[in-house]
C-alpha cells in the first residue's frame, strides 16, 4: 500500500468535517486507497457513526480530481439522501438526487450531468428500473461512471434484515461495469453470512473487506417489561422527560406512532409523528425540528431509520421490539454518536410477535399469484399498466407492485413505457430460497426474544448476533451495571394512559369512485359513484393495529377464533362510538350485512344497537347463496365483481330516512359501498356504515 494519496485525502477529510485536526479512523484511509489507488471493490462494515460517508465523499473528490466520471450513490431513504447531500457540500462535492419528491428538478439534474457539473448522483434502488432512466440515461452514466457506491448494502443480500427486491437489481448493474471502476458497499449491520453474500454480489476477485468492532461505548441498553400497553404508555408519559436530550420513539405500526404522538402532545410533550404515510415536506420539517432540538422526540416507524444523521441524539426508545437483533442494532445506532452517553430503552409487548408475522408474510412472493401475473402478461398483446394488471389478477396494488419487482429482478417480466411485459424467459418459483429466508426470519425473531430475556450483557449479545468476535461485556447496560429505569407509575398518569387507550371511534372513509377495469370483468360500472348512491362517512370501533382496542379486536378476528356474540365491554364501547358520532340526522333503522364467518357476532351487534338506540331492526340484506365467499386482500375490481348484483333489500322495509349499516370488519370497504348503494336505491336518505374493526 502506498501513502501517495494520504495528503490529498486528509485535506478532503478535514474540509468535510470542518476541522483542521481531523484524522482518519482505523480503516477509513485503507478503504479510500483501495478505491482510488487500486480501483478495487470494497465492502465496509462499520458501526453507525464510524464515518462510512467520509470514505465515499473523500474517494469521490480524489477520483474526480484525477478526471474520473461522477459517482452513482444508491441510497435507500429520502432522509438519508438529504443528509448525504448536505455532507457532500461540506466536502466540496457537488451532489444531486433523483427521487420521487423532486421530479420537477430532473431535467436540470440531467443537464448538469451532461455538462459534467455533478460529482455524485444519488438515486434510489427503485429508480434504477424506471424505464426512461434505465434505458435512456443509465447506459450513458455507466459508460462514464467514476465509482458506484451501494449504501446500506445488507439489502443486496437475501440474508439482510430488509427484504428489498430492488436492491437485488444492483447485481446486474455491477456486472455491466468495467472491472476497473471501483465499487464500494457500506453497511453497519451485517453478520458473516451477509458479508459473504455481499462480497459475492460485488462480482470480482479480491474484494477488500474492512470490518470493525460494533461496540458502542456511549450506549446504555436496557429492557423494561411492563404488563400491557396501558402500562407502557403510562411509563412513557411519566418518564419521557427523564431521558437525556432529544430522541426517537420507535413503534411497529403507523397507527401506534400516530396515537402515541397524539397522547404525548395532549400531555404537554413536544413530539411529532413520523411515518411512511407522512408527506415528504412534513417528514423533512420533522427531521429538522429534531436536529435543532425543538422537539423532545419523533414518534416514528422504521421510515425514520437508515442513515438519519443527528450525532447528539440522546435516546432511542422502542414501544414494541423490532423483529431481529440486527434491525434493532440498526435503529439504536442512531443514538450517542457524538455524546458520551445515550439511553436505549426497549419496552416489548405481547403483540410484537403477531406484528412480526404479518410483516414477514406480507413481503414474500406467492407462487399462485406469481403464476397468475405471468399468465396475464403472457396473454396480453402489449404492455399492461399496474392498474390494468390489478383488474385481471385480483391482487391488491401494494403486494402486486412488490411481486412485479421480484419477477423483474428474476428476469421474468420487464417494465417498459406503458406498463409491464413478460420477457418469455423461463421462471420457476424458488421455494427453497424463500423457505430459507422464512426460516432465517423465524430464527431472528427467536433471537430478539432471547435479547429481551438475557441476563448477560446486552451489547455483547447484539455484537455476537452480528458475528463480531471482539464482543466483551459493556459494563453499562442494565444487566452489567444494574437497572437504572424505574418502573414506577403514578396513578393519575396510568389513568390518563388507560383513558387514551380506551378512546373509540375511527372514521371509515367512503368510496366515491368505482375501480378501473370493471368492464374487463363484465360489470357495467365506471367513474364516480352517483351522490345519491353513496354511503355517508362511517365509523369503526378501532383499527386492528390500534394500541387500545386493537388487541381485543385482533383476538376476536384471529384465525380459528369461534364466532360469538359481541362481548359486553366491546358492545358498550360501540354504543359510545354512536353517542359521540355527531351525525346530521339520527338513524331510524338498523340493517346488518350478511356474514359467512361471523353471523352471530354481526347479528348480535346489529340487534343490540337497534335495541339500545330504540331503532327499528330491519334484519340482514339478502345475499345470493351462489355468491362467492369474497376474497379479503383481493383487489378492488374483483371485490366489486364478487358482490355486484348479489346483495339486495328483498324482504326489508327500508324507510325514507338514515339507516345504520352494521358489519364486523372494514377492509376494502367495497361490501359497505355496495350494500349502501342498494339501501339508497331502496329509499334510504343516508346510509351510515358501522363496523367493529377497520383493518388499517
Amino acid at each position: 500500500m502506498t501513502d501517495d494519496l494520504r495528503p490529498a485525502a486528509l485535506a478532503a477529510l478535514r474540509r468535510l468535517v470542518g476541522r483542521d485536526d481531523a484524522v482518519f479512523h482505523d480503516g477509513q484511509y485503507e478503504a479510500i486507497e483501495a478505491l482510488v489507488g487500486g480501483r478495487r471493490r470494497a465492502l465496509v462494515v462499520q458501526r453507525t457513526g464510524w464515518g462510512k460517508s467520509a470514505v465515499y465523499f473523500v474517494a469521490t473528490r480524489l477520483l474526480r480530481d484525477q478526471g474520473a466520471g461522477p459517482t452513482i450513490l444508491v441510497s435507500p431513504l429520502l432522509a438519508l439522501m438529504r443528509d448525504q447531500i448536505a455532507a457532500a457540500e461540506r466536502a466540496g462535492v457537488r451532489a444531486v438526487a433523483i427521487n420521487s419528491t423532486n421530479a420537477h428538478e430532473w431535467g436540470e439534474v440531467l443537464t448538469r450531468l451532461e455538462a459534467d457539473e455533478v460529482d455524485v448522483l444519488l438515486v434510489s434502488p427503485e429508480r434504477l428500473n424506471n424505464p426512461t432512466f434505465r434505458d435512456e440515461q443509465l447506459p450513458a452514466l455507466v459508460r462514464r461512471i467514476g465509482m458506484l457506491v451501494v449504501d446500506e448494502a445488507h439489502c443486496i443480500s437475501d440474508w439482510g434484515h430488509d427484504f428489498r427486491p430492488d436492491y437485488r437489481r444492483l447485481r446486474d448493474l455491477i456486472a455491466q461495469m468495467p472491472p476497473s471502476v471501483p465499487v464500494l458497499a457500506t453497511t453497519a449491520t451485517a453478520n458473516s453470512r451477509v458479508v459473504a453474500d455481499v462480497v459475492h454480489q460485488l462480482g470480482a476477485e479480491g474484494v477488500t473487506t474492512i470490518r470493525g468492532p460494533l461496540a458502542r461505548a456511549s450506549l446504555r441498553l436496557g429492557v423494561l417489561r411492563l404488563p400491557d400497553a396501558t402500562a407502557r404508555l403510562a411509563w412513557l408519559l411519566s418518564h419521557l422527560d427523564d431521558l437525556p436530550g432529544s430522541g426517537i420513539i420507535y413503534t411497529l405500526t403507523v397507527a401506534a406512532a400516530v396515537d402515541t404522538a397524539r397522547l404525548l402532545r395532549e400531555h404537554g410533550h413536544a413530539v411529532r409523528a413520523y411515518t411512511g404515510q407522512s408527506d415528504a415536506d412534513e417528514r423533512e420539517e420533522s427531521e429538522a425540528l429534531l436536529k435543532r432540538n425543538e422537539v423532545k422526540a419523533l414518534v416514528a416507524t422504521s421510515a425514520l431509520g437508515m442513515g438519519f444523521d443527528k450525532p447528539d441524539l440522546g435516546f432511542v426508545l422502542h414501544l414494541g421490539a423490532p423483529s431481529s437483533p440486527v434491525a434493532y442494532y440498526q435503529q439504536v445506532g442512531r443514538a450517542g454518536r457524538a455524546t458520551e452517553s445515550a439511553d436505549v430503552v426497549l419496552l416489548p409487548g405481547p403483540e410484537d410477535k403477531d406484528i412480526w408475522h404479518y410483516f414477514a408474510t406480507a413481503s414474500m412472493p406467492d407462487r399462485d399469484r406469481a403464476e397468475r401475473v405471468l399468465a396475464a402478461l403472457g396473454a396480453s398483446q402489449g404492455p399492461l399498466s399496474t392498474a390494468a394488471l390489478e383488474a385481471i389478477v385480483d391482487i391488491r396494488r401494494t403486494p402486486l407492485e412488490l411481486l412485479l419487482k421480484v419477477l423483474d429482478v428474476d428476469g421474468a417480466v420487464r417494465r417498459e413505457k406503458g406498463g409491464w411485459v413478460a420477457t418469455g424467459a423461463p421462471w420457476t418459483y424458488d421455494a427453497e430460497r424463500y423457505g430459507r429466508i422464512a426460516a432465517e426470519r423465524r430464527a431472528e425473531q427467536d433471537d430478539m426474544l432471547a435479547y429481551e430475556s438475557t441476563t448477560g450483557c446486552r451489547m455483547e449479545f447484539l455484537q455476537r448476533r452480528l458475528d463480531d468476535d471482539t464482543a466483551v461485556p459493556c459494563g453499562r447496560c442494565d444487566n452489567c451495571a444494574g437497572p437504572w429505569l424505574s418502573a414506577e407509575l403514578s396513578q393519575d398518569v396510568a389513568q390518563s394512559a388507560a383513558s387514551a387507550l380506551d378512546r373509540v371511534g375511527v372514521p371509515i372513509e367512503v368510496r366515491r369512485q368505482w375501480p378501473s377495469g370493471l368492464d374487463r370483468l363484465g360489470i357495467p360500472l365506471k367513474g364516480r359513484i352517483p351522490a345519491e348512491e353513496q354511503a355517508a362517512e362511517g365509523r369503526a370501533l378501532a383499527r386492528l393495529t390500534d394500541l387500545g382496542w386493537g388487541g381485543a379486536l385482533r383476538e376476536l378476528f384471529r384465525a380459528g377464533a369461534p364466532d360469538q356474540e359481541v362481548p359486553t365491554r366491546m358492545f358498550d364501547a360501540c354504543v359510545r362510538v354512536l353517542a359521540e358520532w355527531g351525525w346530521d340526522e339520527r338513524p331510524v333503522a338498523v340493517v346488518a350485512v350478511p356474514s359467512r364467518t361471523h353471523p352471530r357476532l354481526v347479528g348480535s351487534l346489529a340487534r343490540g344497537l337497534a335495541q339500545t338506540g330504540r331503532l327499528a331492526y330491519l334484519g340482514e340484506l339478502a345475499l345470493d347463496p351462489a355468491a362467492p365467499a369474497g376474497r379479503p386482500g383481493g383487489n378492488s375490481a374483483f371485490r366489486v365483481a364478487d358482490l355486484h348484483g348479489r346483495l339486495d333489500t328483498t324482504g326489508l322495509q327500508v324507510p325514507a330516512g338514515p339507516v345504520l349499516l352494521v358489519d364486523d370488519l372494514a377492509d376494502s370497504r367495497w361490501t359497505l359501498t355496495l350494500a349502501s348503494r342498494e339501501l339508497r336505491r331502496a329509499g334510504a336518505t343516508a346510509v351510515l356504515p358501522f363496523t367493529l374493526a377497520l383493518r388499517s
